[in-house]
Order: structure tokens, then sequence, then C-alpha cells
């Protein structure tokens, strides 16, 4: 039923749709309901403990027998600098006495490591059979290590040229990131926004330019945009922002309310939530501090000081400081099971590609 089945017999699944693993909007349940569907489950682990991180994967283990993604961060963090810290603290200081705040309050540091050692040992412990990784590659050793035990290695690409240097070290499949998609953009090679490219233009240059399975991702949320996905050689597509609004989807009730209000042209690839683009919803500081700027303080101590905005601005029902990542299709969502999405998901864009070849 499927043009290309490299990704099914990669990953031993049934459909070729990958859930993406956004890291603070989910977690088992959402994983278990896809991959029951037949789909490719994938576990956010950048903000996990390796304690938690095992422990999610034995949930998902001890619910359904198929495979599982763990996805990490392989970045780089940037050094704190206490000046741009303390200038990123002023420049939020007028919302903080907004919301009766006192803008000196400590805050927790952000929490999202790169995969490390640490991590590595879950992995061999654990022998997920998929590994994926976002912003580049980990250290070669540690890369040598999650190959040993038996997990298939994925990792996202923004360019064609960030697709051959992912090859040329040994992922097995390339997600292509088109400037569409949700959440952080896995820039590795450049942090040049400009240079980036839509999935639809992405996809076939990259497939072009190597030889493992290339996965879609970004404004994929229907089987239109699967059927699309193939038809430039696609081997399969991830997708995120169209399971936000499952009843399995983490996400609070302010930011639902959000993606559910969010229109086409609502969405704005900003830095200035964290110190690294991503796309989300334009929230009031994206808005009015950017959406890009040059005085955040890096990746991830920008987002350390939005905390206490988040929780006190959620409180009165706003989302003036939360950080609501999504894609440019987030009007396509749907209010339904993930595991019925999923299958929804499929049988339309079979059905699509049905006609086409009719």
């Amino acid at each position: 039923m499927w043009p290309d089945r490299r990704l099914l017999d990669l990953f031993n699944i049934a459909l070729p749709i990958v859930q993406a693993p956004m890291a603070g909007a989910i977690d088992t349940e959402l994983a278990v309901a896809v991959a029951k569907a037949g789909g490719l489950g994938s576990l956010p682990c950048a903000m996990l403990t390796p304690d938690k991180a095992r422990e999610q994967v034995n949930i998902v283990r001890q619910q359904v027998s198929v495979p599982v993604n763990m996805n990490f961060f392989a970045h780089t963090p940037a050094a704190p600098e206490p000046a741009r810290v303390a200038a990123w603290r002023e420049r939020l200081a007028p919302y903080y006495e907004e919301l009766g705040l006192d803008p000196k309050m400590p805050v927790p540091m952000a929490s999202r490591a790169p995969f490390d050692a640490a991590m590595c040992e879950v992995v061999e412990e654990l022998k997920p059979e998929v590994v994926s990784f976002h912003f580049g590659l980990p250290e070669p050793a540690l890369l040598t290590r999650v190959k040993a035990a038996g997990s298939v290695v994925i990792a996202s690409a923004t360019t064609v040229a960030e697709a051959r240097w992912l090859a040329a070290r040994g992922a097995e499949a390339i997600i292509a990131q088109g400037a569409e998609a949700g959440g952080h953009r896995s820039m590795f090679l450049t942090d040049d926004i400009a240079t980036q490219s839509g999935t639809f233009a992405l996809v076939p240059q990259m497939v072009d330019a190597v030889d493992v399975p290339v996965i879609a991702a970004g404004g994929i949320a229907d089987g239109r945009g699967i059927a699309a996905a193939f038809a430039l050689g696609a081997a399969g597509v991830q997708i995120g922002t169209a399971y936000l609004r499952t009843p399995e989807s983490k996400v609070s009730a302010v930011i639902r309310a959000r993606l559910a209000a969010a229109g086409e042209g609502t969405t704005a690839i900003t830095n200035v939530m964290t110190g690294r683009a991503a796309r989300g919803v334009v929230n009031r500081a994206m808005a009015e501090i950017g959406p890009v700027t040059a005085a955040h303080p890096g990746f991830p101590h920008a987002a350390a000081a939005f905390g206490p905005l988040k929780t006190a601005a959620e409180k009165l029902g706003r989302a003036d400081f939360t950080n609501v990542w999504a894609g440019q299709a987030v009007a396509l969502g749907r209010e339904v099971p993930a595991e019925d999405l999923t299958r929804a998901l499929a049988e339309e864009a079979r059905a699509r590609l049905a006609a086409l070849a009719g």
C-alpha cells in the first residue's frame, strides 16, 4: 500500500508515521497510543533524568510490545554569561512587576541537557529500537555505543548539507525538518534562520542527496500532506502539532485553548523563548521582544527567566509568556484520541495515494 517500505522495514512498524518527540508536551500515553495504531511512538528525553527516562520506556513496554524511540538533544550548551543573564532579567523586569513578582527572585536553571554518558548507559540497558537526535549527533564514542546496543539511529536536518553530514556519520534515516515545523529548529551547521527551506522544497533535494530513508516533517497534519510527502520521495512522515489537541497530550488548558484558536499565519520562528530558533504560536513576549533578538543569554538559559512569568500568566488564563510550540498546520489539529487520529491519517493518505495512482 505504501510506495516506499524502507522505513516500515527499518523500524518494524505497520504505518510510516513517526510521532514527534515534543519535550514538555507529551509522555508515555501519547507514545503508546500511536504505537497501538502501528506508528512509531517517541519519548522526549532531553528534559528527563536518566531514572525518569528509564521509567518512561518501561511504562511503554509494560503496555505494548512494539518498537519505541528515545529522543535526545545533541547540542553544545552555551556557557552562561552573568552580564547577559542579568541584562535579560532586566529586560523582563517590567513583566515581573506587572504580575506582582519580584524581578530579582531566583529562578531554576533550564533543564535541557545534551546526550551524555549517563543517558548512554540507559540506552545500553534498555536497548530501544530507535534512538533519535536533535541538533546533530553526539560525540562519536557515544554514538558508537548507541549503535552497539542495537538501536537504529536517526536525526533531524534542516538543510541538505546537514543531511549529508548526518548520513556520513551513520544516521540510518533522516528527518527533513522544513521551516513549517513546530518546535525547535534542528539547525546545527548554521544558525541563519533565513536559510531554512520549506518541507516540500527540502524533501526532494534531500532524497536526491542521501541514500538513507527520508522522513518528512513540518506542515503535515492530514492525509493530503502525507501523500504529498510520499510523492516527493519521502519514506515516511513525522507528525507533532496534529497530536497536541488529542486527550493524550499533556499541554495545559491554557495552551490547549490557544492551539484551538490558532489559525493560518499565527505562528512564527523565534529565539526569544529559549535562546534558540523555534516555531510557535505568537505570544506577547514574542511580539514585544522579537520574534528574533540578539539580546538573549543563549540556549537554554533564556528560558529560565520565563518560568515564573509563564506560571503567573497561565493562572490568569493567559499564554503571554508560554512557548506554545506549533507548526504552520496548527489549524488542522483535531480533538480525537491519538490512536484514532493515527489510523485516520494513514487511511486518508492511502486514499490519496490510490487516487494518484489510479
